[in-house]
Formats: structure tokens, sequence, C-alpha cells
């Protein structure tokens, strides 16, 4: 293994997914039935990194550490406490990880903070070089063990230092506590699995995560009713793979009978599934997409490539024919679904004809929601071993190539959207205009475009509105609101 200096070429800002201003006036952020001594009158500041599925852990502690009776703050320096779930899928998440506790860091020698916490993939993957060479870290938790986040706070504030918990990826943490959501309450994630069985070449997640777990169905029918009883409309789907979810407890894929369990739920609008691999979406699964009203026509492909040479040495399991094949066949069965996915520019030993191969297939396909990562060599990985990889200018060109070509399809797209009537989900208001954003089946937050809803109503986020479509841009929709919302 090749020795890498964590402290090695940081130049990323933090990115705080968790917006604590939010949660200061949250309903949750209620004073604790139970509290741990050291956190009375504490302030605690939590910053979340990286993807879905990560945010959903912070939530979880978020939910812990509110039981325990601390308080919730914005600011760095009036923190006592400071927790940081962090990334490391690719190079840059990995710096930005880094970067961030390197500036929280700081607020032990500047500001009230007491104890730093680190959890998430990052210490996961390098608790050792953390302990080494960021001595102000007071605390590590691996990926199974963010349930153990209060026992690690009450140990580093007793005056332990570096303390540590880690165990067998092999389990799932078990939180009974209601987690505290930072996604403004009418939508929220719902992990449905961890970990992965796939090993693609390039990939890390199997060692950080483990092999594929699925939660049992019943805890995730129980969370997403407590999720409902607490005002979430929306519930998006997530885990490395959800295409597989209950094939380890079950012995069969069980994701379509979890949706018809979820979209029985009252309260739950709609149900959002991202992360589904090709070869793994059966007929059921497309039957139940088509048939259950509650679950939106969308659909998260991450195919990565469509050359079968690249695709076979990122040890995918299929091809650009079979690709084909599973698009055709979910726009025949459910026409108006919106399908998104992610590629991969710059694989090693990807040549100028590979390239040119994926540009004419994302043209042929035309999906609706497209994004493209720069190839990140992973140590550890085999594809950073391979010989043939692929300069940074060069990748990042594919990259920018592949984006002009989707953003000029993704544009027609829009314009098609024209003259129709969709319903909306509000997300927000539009400062000094009478003018508000929302998002349509078709998009996921975060990830996809807006819609611009033009009225004089007043609306509040989670609303629903019918809204008829009068103007397009690259990405984002204009509209007018048609008739009265829905709550």
């Amino acid at each position: 293994m090749k020795a890498v200096s964590l402290l090695d070429e940081m130049a990323f800002p933090i990115c705080v997914n968790y917006k604590p201003e939010e949660m200061s006036a949250h309903p949750q952020a209620k004073a604790a039935t139970t509290k741990n001594d050291r956190s009375l009158n504490m302030k605690l500041l939590c910053v979340s990194l990286g993807c879905d599925k990560n945010l959903v852990d912070t939530e979880m502690m978020l939910g812990l550490l509110n039981k325990d009776g601390y308080t919730f703050t914005d600011d760095e320096y009036e923190a006592d406490v400071i927790v940081i779930n962090t990334c490391c899928f690719i190079g840059d998440a990995k710096e930005e990880s880094i970067n961030t506790i390197l500036e929280m860091a700081q607020r032990k020698g500047d500001g009230k903070c007491k104890a730093l916490i680190v959890t998430g993939c990052l210490a996961q993957r390098y608790k050792q070089e953390i302990i080494d060479e960021i001595p102000e870290v007071d605390g590590i938790l691996g990926t199974s063990t963010y349930d153990e986040i209060s026992h690690v706070l009450s140990d580093a504030l007793g005056g332990k230092e570096h303390v540590q918990r880690f165990h067998d990826l092999d389990g799932l943490p078990e939180v009974e506590t209601e987690r505290i959501l930072t996604t403004g309450g009418h939508y929220a994630f719902l992990k449905i699995a961890e970990g992965c069985d796939k090993h693609c070449t390039y990939c890390i997640i199997p060692s950080l995560r483990g092999n594929y777990r699925s939660v049992p169905m019943e805890r995730l029918v129980k969370e997403a009713e407590r999720l409902a009883e607490m005002g979430v409309k929306e519930l998006i789907l997530v885990a490395q793979e959800t295409t597989l979810y209950g094939l380890d407890l079950y012995g069969e894929k069980a994701l379509p009978k979890l949706l018809k369990k979820l979209c029985r739920i009252s309260g739950i609008r709609w149900i959002r599934i991202q992360y589904c691999y090709p070869e793994e979406i059966t007929d059921e699964l497309i039957q139940t997409i088509k048939e259950e009203e509650k679950v939106c026509n969308y659909l998260d492909l991450p195919i990565q490539h469509a050359s079968d040479r690249i695709l076979k040495r990122m040890g995918r399991r299929t091809t650009k024919a079979q690709l084909q094949e599973i698009v055709e066949k979910l726009r025949k069965e459910i026409p108006d679904i919106a399908l998104r996915t992610t590629l991969i520019s710059g694989f090693p030993g990807e040549t100028q004809e590979d390239h040119e191969e994926l540009m004419e297939f994302v043209d042929e396909m035309e999906f609706q929601r497209l994004g493209v990562f720069v190839y990140s060599a992973e140590e550890d990985t085999p594809a950073a071993e391979f010989p043939d990889q692929v300069l940074q200018e060069v990748k990042e060109e594919r990259r920018d190539a592949i984006m002009e070509l989707q953003q000029e399809i993704s544009y027609d797209f829009s314009r098609s959207m024209i003259g129709k009537t969709l319903e909306v989900m509000i997300e927000g208001k539009v400062a000094d205009e009478n003018a508000y954003v929302g998002r349509t089946y078709m998009d996921g937050p975060g990830v996809d475009g807006m819609i611009f809803v033009q009225t004089d109503e007043e609306l509040m986020s989670g609303d629903f509105a019918s809204v008829r479509v009068t103007g397009a841009m690259e990405y984002d929709l204009i509209g007018e609101l048609e008739d009265e919302f829905t709550e």
C-alpha cells in the first residue's frame, strides 16, 4: 500500500449539507427527556459531507445527540462540540473532508470547541493517519458505529484521548431515536441497505461499507411511518444499489414488495428510487413503478460508460446492447419515465474512440438527467494500478464535451415540456419576487433541475401545486400556477 499523507493537496471549501440555522427552530430540537450530564448547555455543530446515504447517518446521530440534551448552532466559534461526517469516495471528496477537519481543528485553539469528532468513510479508511496527523481530533467512529456517537462524545469530553469505535462491517447500526431531518421536513431519504457486493474496479465502497446488507422491511416501514408522522411527503429510497434490496434477507429481490408497503402509508405522496443498477431491474419492478401511483416515474441508472471494452475493465455487469435494451423497455412500459444516469470520463485505457462511442450513446439515449465524474484513481482499487492512466486535462476535456452535449439534450427536453401541466412540490420562495421554486416528479433534490412558479398565491415548502409550463432553460423550467394548490 502506498503511503499517502492526508495533508497533501487541500484546496476544497467546507460543504455543509446539514444546516444548523434551520435546525435551531426545528420542532424536533426540543428539550430532551434524557440528558447526558456532560452535554448540559453544550452547543453542537455538525457538518455532513458526501452522499445522501451519509446524510441519513448524520440525521440519526443528530437524533441521538438531541436526546442527550445538546443544542445546535451554526457558528463554529460558538460550538462546544463539532462532529464531521466525512466522505472519501473520490479524490475531490477526500480533500474536501480533510480540509473541513483542519478548518474545524483550528477551533480547538481559537474557539470554544472542547471536542472534535470525525465519523464516516474517511474515518473508516484513514483512522490511524487522522490520529497521527491531526492530533486535535478527539474521537473517531467508523461507518458501522455511528450509533455510538453519544458514548464517544462522553468519553472525549471526559478527557479520554483519541476515542475510537470500529466494528466489523457485517452489521447494521440500530437507532430507535427519532432522527433529526435536515432536508426541510417535506422530503427525506430512506436508506434501505448498506454496503455493496459489486466490487467495480474503480470503487472503494465495499472496503469502507462492507458487503451488501438489506435493512429488514419491518424496520423500513416503521421508519417511513415515523417520517410521515413528522410531515414528510416524499420518500427517496437510497442505497449503494437499491435494486438488490432483500436478496440477502429474503432470497429474492424484494424492492417491489417494499414499494407496495410504503405506498400504503398515509401522508406519503411521492416515492422516488435512486441508484438502480441496470442489470438488476426486473419486469416486476417495472410493473410496480407503472402501477403504483405514489412511485414516481423516475429512475436513477448509474451506467458509467457505453464502450463494452471499458465496461469490462470497470468490472460492470452490462454491455452497451443490454443498456440500450433496458432503456428501451423502460420507455416502452412507462412512456413518461424520467431517466437519470452518471458517467465516468477518462477511465484508464479509455481511447478517443471509446469516448466518441460514449458520446454517440448519450446522443442516442437522450437521458433526461445526466452527470459526469472525472475518473479518480483511488488507492487500493484495481483500476488505480492499471498502466494506461489518462491525463487529467484529457479527462476533464472529455467530461466537458459530454456535458455540453447533454446541455443541448436537456434544453430540447425542457422545451418539449412547454404547455404541459405538471404536479410540483414547492421547495421555497424566490426572494423579493412573486415566485417559488419547486420540483416535478422528474427532479431529485440537489441533483436535477427546478421549476420556477409564478403566482400571487402564498405557498409553503412541501405544498403540491398544478403548474403549467410556460418557459424552459437548459436544466430548469418556468411555469404558472394553474389552480389552487393542494397540501
